[in-house]
């Protein structure tokens, strides 16, 4: 083997490593994104309902208060969170969710199960409180 082959050959393998390496680096991370629509038992959309989101673990592993999220919803009835700040990639699974609303008297629970760069939807239902 010549040396020019030899180099050739050593160039083509360090051109794959770098190669190997660069390119998993460069995934773009989609949004992590959790989206509650509040509306009342008629199905009317309920705007500037409060909306919490928080964890509620049986056996907490850490802080749950860190994923706690609150806001009002908008003129549409939605609520959105953001929790991509929160998703490392090649992390698997992210988190399920409580969910709390009220407006005025009305109270609705539910649960919602946040995937990892997708945009997980729920409805919740809010009813008078008894």
């Amino acid at each position: 083997m010549t040396s020019s082959t030899f180099r050739r050959a050593l160039t083509g393998v360090l051109v794959l490593a770098i190669m190997a390496v660069v390119f998993p680096s460069c995934t773009k991370e989609e949004p992590t994104v959790a989206r509650i629509t509040v509306k009342r038992e008629d199905g009317s959309i309920v705007p500037g309902a409060y909306v919490k989101l928080f964890a509620n673990p049986q056996y907490p592993l850490g802080d749950p208060n860190r994923l706690t999220k609150e806001t009002n919803a908008n003129d549409s009835g939605i609520a959105e969170f953001d929790y991509t700040d929160y998703y490392e990639q090649g992390q698997s699974g992210f988190a399920v969710m409580d969910i709390l609303c009220t407006y005025d008297t009305l109270v609705g629970e539910g649960i919602i199960k946040i995937i990892e760069e997708e945009t997980a939807e729920e409805t919740v239902i809010i009813l008078p409180a008894q």
